[in-house]
């Protein structure tokens, strides 16, 4: 389907993910981001007008805690708001569907996260379905380490090919000032087999935010936006046991109706949290080694729940701004073994 609007990513920000941030609230985390990404284009929050958030309110404990969020960004006098319980990648998607509609020629997309103060491993239990696995409270790790360990019977890895995954996604992440997880990190010991602590992500908090906008509106406010050609999202069967965990046919198909088979990437931003999950979507994206993975150091640098999906599309999008790439891919996912898969493809003007 060919988008009856051009709608681009204009700006992108993000806070520095932090192990914990027990001095701030989530509106004190989520304010000077906002700040930064309106500075950015030179808007105010009242030129915006569309704003949608991704958050959840199993890490926050508390029942429609995003309403608290909207204290900075400012709901009054009233504006078009609204809000997803997943990432913000997906707010991302609602929003860009807004703007098809000509309802709106801008909008703000942000999304947070605050991991630390509880057991994520356990927190994650909560997306399996309620009457087969979620009583047995398999953990994200656990699970992790069972697709793993079905790539490495399949022969598509090793745990020395999983190592080299996580060692390259933090030396990327060395250029990174806003990363959790920067330069040499240590593989570490077992979490589960075969997954070792360098195989996983980092548990931390953190927010970021995009501006889109539509058209002429665009190139006002971004020297080289960095158009949306196509945008996706598909989900897997919720039952792991009829899935294939060395391949992902959703995240193929995503990709497929985003259009990015149609012409070469020349980056890609996957949010793999775990080392072999970037080896089943490097198949199913049929991505080669031409391709810059992850130069922002990805998911296994920084990992903020409910936000790394977006940091993807925001960094992707950052590359096309700067000019260091022309057509980029961008995936966020959610749920175990990359259970639901979005897929953006960004281009920057010719040049």
């Amino acid at each position: 389907m060919e988008p009856i609007r051009d709608i681009a990513v204009v700006a992108f920000a993000q806070s520095d993910h932090r192990r914990t941030s027990d001095e701030f609230s989530e509106v004190e985390m989520l304010l000077p981001v906002l700040h930064e990404v309106l500075d950015r284009t030179g808007l105010r929050a009242g030129d915006i007008d569309f704003t949608c958030s991704g958050s959840t309110d199993y890490l926050a404990g508390r029942a429609f805690s995003f309403t608290m969020a909207l204290d900075g960004v400012g709901a009054w006098p009233p504006i078009s708001e609204s809000h997803v319980e997943m990432d913000g990648a997906w707010a991302l998607y609602e929003a860009w569907t807004k703007l098809l509609t000509g309802d709106a020629d801008t909008a703000l997309v942000y999304s947070y996260g605050k991991s630390s103060p509880g057991s994520v491993r356990d927190v994650l239990t909560r997306q399996l379905d309620p009457y087969y696995l979620a009583p047995l409270w398999p953990d994200s790790v656990a699970l992790a380490a069972l697709q793993a360990r079905a790539l490495i019977d399949a022969g598509e890895t090793d745990e020395a090919g999983l190592a080299s995954v996580g060692a390259r996604s933090r030396a990327s992440a060395s250029a990174n000032s806003h990363a959790q997880l920067r330069g040499s990190v240590p593989q570490g010991d077992y979490l589960v087999r075969p997954l070792r602590t360098g195989d996983c992500p980092p548990i931390g908090d953190g927010a970021a935010a995009v501006i889109l906008a539509a058209g002429d509106r665009a190139r006002e406010l971004c020297e080289r936006p960095a158009w949306i050609r196509g945008i996706d999202h598909r989900i897997e069967a919720h039952s792991l046991g009829v899935r294939d965990l060395t391949d992902s046919p959703s995240a193929r198909l995503a990709a497929e109706r985003a259009g990015a088979f149609e012409r070469p990437v020349d980056t890609a931003e996957l949010h793999a949290p775990f080392s072999s999950q970037e080896v089943v979507l490097r198949k199913a994206l049929r991505l080669g080694d031409s391709v810059r993975v992850n130069p922002s150091g990805g998911a296994l640098a920084a990992n903020p729940i409910m936000a790394a999906g977006l940091i993807r599309i925001g960094e992707a999008a950052a590359r096309v701004h700067r000019g260091e790439s022309d057509r980029a891919l961008a995936h966020a996912t959610s749920g175990p073994c990359l259970q639901q898969n979005l897929v953006a493809v960004l281009e920057g003007d010719a040049r």
